[in-house]
């Protein structure tokens, strides 16, 4: 795989064995040919370790393609991913949730990005998947920093990026808070308009309530002040929050 950089692919988990197998096969089957894949689980009570590990001499055979499990207590899914950071050695490195999973040639477009416009971090289009049905969520970054065109599991960071810039565990907008930091940092960031990833919707941040409504709005607006963003900010965290709640 001389011609091919490595690339990396970050999956942290805690009791995903219904939804694990989806994505580790999302990844095993990615038409790109250099991949290393980190799982990083919370050590799981269930039975998914024991399905990452069925896939172990699947990737041990594959041309291309290595696998890495890690089970072990953590602080969550960001404490995860810094674990796996600092493990990978890719060019790049992806990050794809255990109930979510790439599209086929989602590695192929974004290292053919890379390599023409050599980004610190880039994402692409995802597709969310809901009970009532799904939808495209375009990527793209405007004059606002915020999370509209904001695709976390269509992402990918240089590794020395991502190694030097820890999520920092503070609350379950470590991502978007990291993507502030990037472009705070005048790191080149991009975005590319093709599907990248399928996102399973639900968790923490749809939970329907005017209180949890309230408390996203101020972890996210604190990520704004602690970065010097205008104060403005505020009323587009509160008026995001308000109209997903009543508009769901």
């Amino acid at each position: 795989m001389k011609n091919k950089p490595l690339i990396t692919i970050l999956t942290v988990s805690y009791n995903a064995e219904k939804t694990i197998s989806r994505t580790i096969e999302s990844v095993l089957n990615q038409t790109y040919g250099n991949i290393e894949y980190i799982i990083i689980d919370g050590a799981s009570n269930d039975g998914t370790v024991e399905v990452a590990q069925s896939y172990q001499e699947i990737f041990d055979n594959a041309s291309g393609r290595s696998l890495t499990i890690v089970s072990e207590p953590d602080k969550g899914m960001y404490d995860g991913l810094n674990k796996g950071a600092k493990l990978a050695h890719g060019v790049l490195v992806g990050q794809i949730n255990a109930d979510d999973w790439y599209e086929k040639n989602a590695v192929s477009i974004m290292m053919k990005l890379y390599n023409q416009y050599h980004y610190d971090f880039a994402w692409g289009n995802i597709k969310i998947h809901k009970s009532t049905g799904s939808f495209i969520k375009k990527a793209h970054i405007g004059r606002l920093w915020t999370s509209t065109g904001w695709c976390h599991p269509a992402s990918f960071s240089k590794r020395e990026v991502i190694q030097n810039n820890p999520y920092i565990l503070e609350s379950m907008y470590d991502d978007f808070e990291y993507m502030i930091s990037i472009r705070s940092q005048g790191l080149k960031v991009i975005t590319v308009d093709r599907l990248i990833s399928n996102f399973s919707f639900g968790g923490m941040s749809t939970k329907k309530s005017l209180s949890d409504a309230k408390k996203r709005a101020e972890i996210k607006y604190n990520i704004y002040k602690r970065h010097n963003l205008s104060k403005m900010y505020k009323l587009h965290c509160y008026t995001m929050e308000l109209l997903k709640y009543f508009l769901g």
